[in-house]
């Protein structure tokens, strides 16, 4: 089987990476498609690669992997939505866009929702097989646990409180919580670390880097892999970012500032105040520990850590029973907004 993993946005790298690993074990052909702009922020630069989109009809794949909301209609390959994330009240998670022959979903509450969709629309198949991101939860949990301790010895500090916001401009907290964060940082058995989404505001990203600069427990991180960081921290802060649904799924606390999911899980506040108070009552008491349990048998019950190689099969067996598409049938409307991305 001939692959193309299909990046719009820097995002789709770790997505997509586990299942490079599990193509690699079988011994398949695959090729990463890598968008002009983002193209030096690509990881894998020893892995074949390509911005080049007649490269990529060359290749002639027989499947492409997409984190995304758009590929070209006319490329070979089964297109196969795999998702960027879980906040499911996003605008747009449960948009059908019509560029997908099959979707891969998370976990039942998504299942559910897409079926639903499927039968009224009746031109894509839905399959649930977990999400490749979080595979190293089952496969590394404590991958990280050595760095976590030194840093922890090294700040002299006992917990640490990971903040990761949105970047969307109407929805993040990021420009209310600087002074909180400010008061939090007093209290030196925290080591604070700040992870902002690629596409936050420079304008923030520079208020928390001087925020870090003028607190030695405060660290601005710019490593781009976040899943590093959900494994570090002890409680997460943030606002209405599918990151909460990923932290929530190591079993750990969350406090968020008026989240706009409708099914809220966690510790929400409608005001940006009281932090200092919200992490210790949630560290010490974790009152919405049951809660949690809910939103895991919901989004993500896979604990196995082999969602990948779920992907890869359920894409092999569904072509082996359906063939390969030539391309996908679209609208005049949608081929010209495709052409406009990608050209003709």
């Amino acid at each position: 089987m001939k692959t193309i993993f299909f990046c719009q946005h820097p995002y789709a790298f770790g997505i997509l990476e586990p299942i490079m690993q599990v193509l690699k074990e079988k011994g398949f052909e695959y090729l990463w498609f890598v968008n002009e702009p983002i193209k030096e922020k690509f990881p894998f630069k020893n892995e074949p690669f390509t911005s080049n989109m007649n490269e990529v009809k060359e290749f002639k794949c027989d499947a492409i992997f997409v984190p995304g909301n758009e590929v070209p209609y006319y490329l070979r390959g089964l297109k196969v939505q795999i998702f960027h994330g879980f906040a499911g009240e996003k605008k747009g998670h449960f948009r059908i866009r019509h560029y997908f022959d099959l979707y891969l979903t998370q976990g039942p509450f998504f299942t559910r929702k897409f079926i639903e969709l499927k039968n009224k629309f009746k031109n894509f198949e839905v399959i649930e097989t977990g999400w490749p991101k979080i595979d190293i939860y089952g496969k590394e949990l404590h991958k990280y646990d050595s760095e976590k301790n030194e840093l922890l010895k090294k700040y002299n500090a006992n917990k640490v409180v990971l903040y990761a916001p949105t970047f969307s401009p109407s929805l993040t907290s990021g420009g209310f919580l600087v002074d909180e964060f400010k008061e939090l940082a007093k209290n030196k058995e925290y080591l604070i670390l700040v992870k902002f989404h690629d596409l936050m505001s420079s304008e923030l990203i520079n208020s928390y880097k001087q925020l870090a600069s003028s607190n030695e427990n405060i660290i601005f991180e710019e490593e781009r892999n976040i899943i590093k960081f959900l494994l570090m921290a002890d409680i997460m802060i943030s606002d209405t970012s599918s990151v909460v649904y990923e932290f929530l799924l190591l079993d750990k606390p969350v406090i968020t500032f008026k989240s706009s999911s409708k099914n809220i899980q966690w510790d929400d506040s409608k005001e940006y105040k009281n932090l200092s108070d919200k992490i210790k009552s949630n560290l010490e008491e974790d009152p919405f520990k049951a809660e949690r349990q809910q939103v895991v048998s919901e989004y993500h019950p896979y604990t196995d850590g082999e969602s990948a190689e779920r992907m890869v099969d359920a894409v092999s067996n569904y072509i082996a029973e359906n063939g390969v598409p030539e391309m996908r049938k679209l609208s005049f409307l949608r081929r010209l907004k495709i052409h406009k991305i990608f050209g003709k």
